[in-house]
């Protein structure tokens, strides 16, 4: 291979034939009826705002949509999508079982409420967010979602380690 070689090809264009060289500088033809055919696994997906998926485990006083997850597009390790809770609205108890859980703040200043089971006291903590904040929820901690603002939705985008939403709705912290 020669300074003047093409790099070689670490995988194709998702409207491309197996074996067509990948051009990032060409505009994306858009999907062809052979990515229908094409295993989960075998190619990128895309998945637009308004194809979140509703039917996802859900608790009360939040909305949770599905983006990626193993029934949607084949992921092994990976849940993703968002939850929505209404102004003036506090989920119900819950955990994610086994998985961990990356919540992205996008938009609101939604609150996050766990028990402090390390104090005699057994404390709840409360974490206060606004956009562009992360929270990071270990397995099988107890916790819910509170928006206390009267007037705005918030929205969070959510990552878990497991390919489907584990919800384990609990009656009190």
């Amino acid at each position: 291979m020669t300074p003047h070689d093409p790099p070689p090809r670490a995988s194709h264009d998702a409207g491309a034939a197996p074996g067509d060289a990948f051009h990032p500088h060409l505009p994306d033809p858009g999907p062809t009826p052979e990515d229908d055919r094409r295993p989960l696994r075998a190619r990128l997906h895309h998945i637009s705002a308004d194809a979140l998926d509703g039917d996802a485990a859900q608790t009360g006083g939040m909305r949770r949509f599905a983006a990626i997850s193993g029934h949607r597009v084949g992921s092994e390790r990976l849940w993703m999508g968002q939850t929505h809770v209404a102004p003036a609205t506090a989920s119900a108890n819950h955990h994610h079982g086994a998985s961990e859980t990356a919540i992205y703040v996008v938009k609101g200043h939604p609150e996050f409420v766990f028990a402090d089971d390390t104090s005699s006291t057994r404390e709840e903590i409360r974490l206060r967010t606004a956009p562009g904040d992360y929270i990071f929820v270990p397995p099988y901690v107890p916790h819910r979602e509170e928006n206390p603002h009267p007037d705005e939705e918030a929205v969070v985008v959510i990552a878990r380690s497991t390919q489907e939403a584990i919800v384990v709705n609990l009656p009190t912290l």
